[in-house]
Parts: structure tokens; C-alpha cells; sequence
């Protein structure tokens, strides 16, 4: 089921497009790293980064952890309660599919507390889902609404998709200047991405 549920969520998440964003060498977050696929990835890509991936999913860390040893990799993965932080600074923070499951409220809080860990010059890249085109983010709704309240597959109560334009007034309200750009070609999910830098 794991190996399923991972194999599926590679194939369908451009994983590749947000570690791109990312230094290549210093400390990296990621926020809900769930099994840690792009943890993982960007420790195999980039010798010269220190991952930290964070959870409140116990299993899919104790995965992403076996995983990251098995292969050797600069990857540690840490259980928290609710939306804190290891201490920073950071040189990058990433979230990808995780501010649905919070408030807006608390999406915003998140972001802000993130652009406020970063270091001096880093990134905070975000790939959530945008509310267009239409017929993709009702799949999406779908489809996580599934995961979320049928099969359990993720960890959450409720489903709040933000406009990009929202996210990224959050991020410039922490200081960062922000880019976001649709990266959903050849996807059947609206996959959206901002990438914020510190000055």
C-alpha cells in the first residue's frame, strides 16, 4: 500500500519543478513531509544539503527515516505538534500540498513563520493547488476529499483551497519578494508554484 501510495504520488506531483527552486547546498526544511519523496530527493541531488523534513505523521516518517539510511543520505525527519518549527535560520523551506489541510487562518500564520526562519538570501518554495483551471480543481477537491475524510491516507479535518494570490500576499507580508507560476501542463491536478526570497 505504501509503495503504491508513493509510486502514485511521484508520478502525479512535479517534485523535480520545486526542488529546482531550492539551494543547493546549506540547511532545508520541509513542512509535512509525509513519506519525505522530496526530502529525499533533493538530499540524492544536492550532496552538499542538510534535510530536515517534519510531520505529524509518525509512520510516513519512520519511512521517509529507513528510506533516507538505507540510501545513505543527509536526511533526518522529526515529529512535530501542530504548525511549529525546528530553530533556523534555514537556507530553504519547502511546503508542498499542505496548507489545504490547515485554516486560512493558519496558512497564512505558517508561511509567515516560515519567511520569518529563513536565512538572509533564502527560498520558501510553496506548490499547492490553485482554483483553476476549473475542471482540474474539482478533480483535486475530489480526490483529496478522498484521501482526507475516506481513506485516511492523509492527516486532516478540513479541506481550504487559498488563490495563489492570496499565499503570496502572505509571503510578501513576511518580507518576501515573491514569483508563482502555474506548473499544472500535463497534469491532471492544478498544480501552482511561488517561490519567496528573503533580501
Amino acid at each position: 500500500m505504501v509503495r503504491a501510495h508513493v509510486a502514485v504520488r511521484w508520478a502525479t506531483c512535479p517534485f523535480p519543478a520545486v526542488a529546482a527552486q531550492l539551494p543547493a547546498a546549506g540547511r532545508i526544511l520541509e513542512v509535512g513531509c509525509g513519506h519525505g519523496l522530496l526530502s529525499l530527493y533533493l538530499a540524492l541531488t544536492g550532496p552538499d544539503r542538510r534535510l530536515t523534513g517534519i510531520d505529524v505523521d509518525t509512520d510516513k516518517l519512520g519511512a521517509a527515516q529507513a528510506a533516507a539510511d538505507r540510501a545513505g543520505l543527509a536526511a533526518t525527519f522529526e515529529t512535530v505538534v501542530g504548525a511549529s518549527l525546528p530553530a533556523g535560520p534555514w537556507d530553504g523551506i519547502a511546503i508542498v500540498d499542505v496548507l489545504y489541510l490547515l485554516s486560512a487562518a493558519d496558512q497564512v500564520a505558517l508561511l509567515r513563520s516560515c519567511a520569518e526562519a529563513l536565512a538572509p538570501g533564502g527560498v520558501l518554495a510553496v506548490k499547492e493547488m490553485a482554483l483553476l483551471p476549473r475542471w482540474k480543481a474539482r478533480w483535486n477537491v475530489l480526490q483529496e476529499t478522498a484521501a482526507v475524510k475516506l481513506l485516511g491516507i492523509t492527516e486532516g479535518e478540513e479541506l481550504t483551497f487559498l488563490a495563489p494570490s492570496d499565499m503570496a500576499a502572505a509571503m510578501e507580508a513576511g518580507g518576501l519578494s515573491v514569483q508563482d507560476r502555474p506548473i499544472h501542463r500535463g497534469y491532471p491536478h492544478p498544480h501552482h508554484l511561488l517561490v519567496g526570497q528573503k533580501p
